[in-house]
């Protein structure tokens, strides 16, 4: 998600993004402690589910988005990548339906800082009910989301500096504290809630349950691209980028697996709550080895660690809407920037339906049930995006076959067809999955849920092809330095094969000599 300090000004003059720092967002981006009691439930199968979903998901997530940030580097993101693969209409779309994504998943992430701050009291009991309360976690995911904002406002730097020790302080730190906890748990001869031989590793696939586990745990892997926008305020990006993104999934896949183990040994599987597990294992572990007065520390370290994780959301796909907009995809309304180059209007509107959102914690039967709903709505959406990523990579291997690609899939064209189309299948499985609806949850009427769920992805795909029809040559900026794409400025079309060898930075500079097409 890249972030200018005005629409003129580069990123050379806001601060560079070191590769640490970058690894460290991404990690922040996608490792959230929240989801492991779920997956702890099913004890040392859990080691399989993920090492799947890291196959099958992740590695290809990592490769194909470091190609593709690598070879089309120019501000953009997924926007930029489906555009140059199957023009500006679909990039649109893919565009909205990120924005739409995280607007739904806000509320969810931020139940889990609301339950976080529940339990920064002395009498656990009282921290469990109040942590039940509709209206405390309210006003909590309000408060959080809307500093988050406030932060964002303020550009760039502030938020990188947050996310990046709000995401040591709260989400690094605290899965190494875990980690050591729960195995310090295990081999000090404590008996555990989890069987540990080798045939519990690999669960029964025959268990439809299971199968849709499977699937639904690729999403624990879902936003390791999102920070691909940022990939021009790297130094060295061709280097830093495949780099930073290696040290980050090999990081994720590390804390979750044995995140999840920690906790599995501490809590038995009957015992796990959705939003309270996680807490509930950190003041078991933190009593058992003497130091129960770091149990609410713990709470507000893993408040922080969510708010790091808003703030890059919050400030990301903003951004990169706020540049389509400016390049003639969105009215003027939702140009509007501040003085440190942040879209206003789109954040205080996309506040707006967030806090909307976050309503339905009040009106529907449990916070549960609300944050499985709004869960599975943000992973229908998301998956749409990762089918249409790996499409794009695929097809712009045959119609920019010579674009110069710094980074590339291993194995060449066969690499990447093997990479991109395991993940799109992955991604078409988990998308079909998601529309199940939960056996451990009460949602009400499985038909309702479902109709929700088909009727929302639809509108919301819908709704960009509607802005889109209706735009206006003088919604484009004056002062936008949003590049065209590619085929654009060779006088080519997106379905067409084009042989040009040019880096698209040598486009990009061509166009603005005035030596080619404009959009």
């Amino acid at each position: 998600m890249n972030n200018k300090k005005d629409s003129s000004v580069g990123a050379n003059e806001v601060g560079k993004i070191s590769v640490v720092t970058f690894a460290i967002m991404n990690i922040v981006a996608v490792v959230s402690l929240r989801g492991l009691p779920a997956e702890a439930e099913y004890g040392l199968s859990s080691v399989f589910f993920y090492v799947f979903a890291a196959a099958f998901f992740l590695v290809p997530v990592s490769l194909v988005a470091a190609e593709l940030a690598t070879g089309w580097p120019e501000k953009g993101g997924i926007f930029r990548w489906v555009g140059e693969a199957f023009g500006p209409k679909l990039a649109f779309m893919a565009m909205f339906l990120l924005f739409v994504q995280v607007c739904v998943w806000f509320p969810t992430a931020l139940t889990f800082g609301a339950v976080s701050l529940a339990f920064i009291g002395p009498d656990q009991t009282f921290d469990a009910a109040l942590s039940e309360n509709k209206f405390f976690v309210l006003a909590i995911v309000l408060a959080i989301y809307w500093f988050a904002t406030f932060v964002a406002f303020r550009g760039v730097a502030a938020f990188t500096l947050l996310s990046k020790w709000g995401g040591i302080i709260g989400t690094i730190i605290p899965a190494i504290i875990l980690i050591l906890l729960g195995f310090a748990f295990l081999f000090s001869g404590e008996k555990i809630q989890i069987e540990m031989e080798w045939k519990d590793l690999v669960p029964d696939l025959s268990n439809f349950n299971n199968v849709v586990l499977a699937a639904s745990i690729f999403l624990f892997y879902a936003g390791m691209e999102m920070n691909a926008i940022h990939v021009k305020d790297l130094d060295n990006p061709t280097r830093s980028y495949p780099l930073a993104i290696g040290m980050a999934a090999l990081g994720t896949v590390v804390i979750f697996v044995l995140g999840t183990l920690a906790i599995a040994f501490v809590i038995p599987s009957a015992d796990i709550n959705l939003t309270q597990s996680l807490l509930v294992a950190y003041f078991d572990m933190f009593k058992w080895a003497g130091l129960g007065f770091l149990g609410p520390i713990m709470a507000i370290c893993l408040a922080i660690g969510v708010l790091a994780g808003i703030v890059t959301w919050v400030a990301g796909p903003s951004t990169g809407l706020l540049e389509v907009a400016k390049a003639g995809y969105m009215p003027r309304f939702w140009q509007h920037t501040n003085k440190n180059g942040m879209a206003t209007h789109i954040l205080l509107v996309q506040g707006i339906i967030v806090s909307f959102l976050a309503v339905t914690f009040v009106v529907l039967p449990s916070v549960e049930a609300a944050y499985q709903i709004l869960s599975q709505l943000a992973a229908v959406i998301y998956l749409t995006l990762y089918m249409l990523m790996f499409s794009a990579a695929i097809y712009l291997r045959f119609s920019q076959p010579n674009r110069p690609r710094p980074y590339r899939v291993p194995g060449g064209k066969k690499g990447l067809y093997v990479f991109a189309g395991v993940g799109f299948t992955s991604s078409a499985i988990a998308f079909a999955f998601s529309f199940i609806p939960p056996s451990q949850i009460a949602v009400g009427s499985p038909t309702t849920f479902i109709s929700i769920l088909v009727g929302l992805s639809l509108v919301f795909a819908i709704i960009p092809f509607l802005i889109y029809a209706a735009r206006k040559p003088h919604w484009r900026s004056e002062n936008s330095d949003f590049a065209p794409f590619t085929w654009q400025v060779e006088g080519v079309h997106p379905g067409i094969e084009n042989h040009s060898d040019r880096h698209t930075e040598s486009v990009t500079e061509m166009h603005r000599e005035g030596k080619g097409d404009a959009q």
